[in-house]
């Protein structure tokens, strides 16, 4: 018996049992286990992916045919012509995706909260922080398809995007389902039981996407009123949009990727302490570590 063994029993204690050094392949089966299981769970429930697309595709089938002759966008960056309504409003609709999947995905961690396996998962041996950024993962792999398969719904709406734009908007696509995907993590934390979880995502998923520039230009909203001007400028999902439009022509833009960079690592920060039993929100309402803590 070793020497700390010798001690605990000469005290009465049981001897503690040895820490368990996790290495890389230790780390990468619990990444692909926890993306897995979303996946799996996304395939099981084809509902889920039919009523992501059902939202965006009336956005560009209805409303935007409809506002096709009323609201014309003028020559703006990145576009270099004039470009048709549905052309503009495709990218905030992606991104649109990319919201209501990042709300699904806390949707999911209130609900795995209360059956129990997310406290089972949380009390494994794998840091905290590392955890959430495997269900960040799992939740940006299962929103990538979902836009990917909108986009080429899109392209036989005469919504024309070079064919290296799918390429070169990848990075943005990930970068801003991250983004997405911290905030829900942060209002999953926020909520204990799964039936207030609705009327929360209301006051989060539609202000967020209305008060951007997912379907009018932001000069169209300053002329219109300067107080919603900041208030978009101010909201992270106008820049998550920015950024996905002009990498899907090719663009890089600086300031918008800042944005959703500082805006992921500061959420994503929030979650990591909002999950920590002895710190955060989970400890002071006994979050995984059990109800009663």
């Amino acid at each position: 018996m070793s020497e700390s063994g010798l001690r605990a029993a000469s005290l009465g204690k049981a001897p503690a049992a040895p820490i368990r050094h996790l290495g890389l392949s230790g780390y990468l089966v619990c990444l692909s286990g926890i993306v897995g299981r979303e996946l799996t769970r996304f395939v099981q429930q084809k509902e889920r992916f039919l009523s992501a697309l059902v939202r965006p595709l009336v956005w560009l089938f209805i409303f935007a045919a409809g506002f096709r002759s009323t609201l014309g966008v003028s020559i703006i960056p990145p576009y270099e012509t004039y470009v048709l309504y549905e052309v503009y409003v495709t990218p905030g609709l992606a991104v649109m995706i990319q919201l209501f999947n990042g709300m699904q995905s806390s949707l999911s961690m209130v609900y795995d909260r209360e059956v129990g396996s997310m406290r089972v998962l949380l009390t494994s041996p794998f840091p905290r922080w590392y955890l959430l950024f495997s269900k960040l993962v799992a939740g940006v792999s299962v929103s990538l398809a979902q836009v990917y398969v909108f986009l080429a719904i899109a392209r036989l709406w005469e919504v024309d995007i070079p064919p290296m734009g799918y390429l070169t908007a990848l990075p943005a696509f990930i970068l801003t389902g991250l983004m997405l995907g911290s905030i829900g993590l942060v209002i999953s934390s926020l909520i204990r039981q799964l039936e207030n979880f609705a009327s929360v995502m209301n006051f989060v998923i539609f202000p967020m996407f209305f008060a951007s520039s997912a379907l009018y230009p932001l000069w169209r909203i300053r002329d219109a009123s300067e107080a919603l001007y900041i208030v978009c400028l101010l909201n992270p999902f106008t820049h998550a949009v920015e950024l996905v439009r002009n990498a899907l022509y090719g663009v890089f833009e600086p300031q918008a990727f800042a944005v959703v960079l500082g805006t992921t690592i500061v959420f994503f920060a929030l979650a990591v302490v909002a999950y920590d039993p002895g710190r955060g929100i989970m400890g002071r309402r006994g979050g995984p570590k059990g109800e009663a803590a």
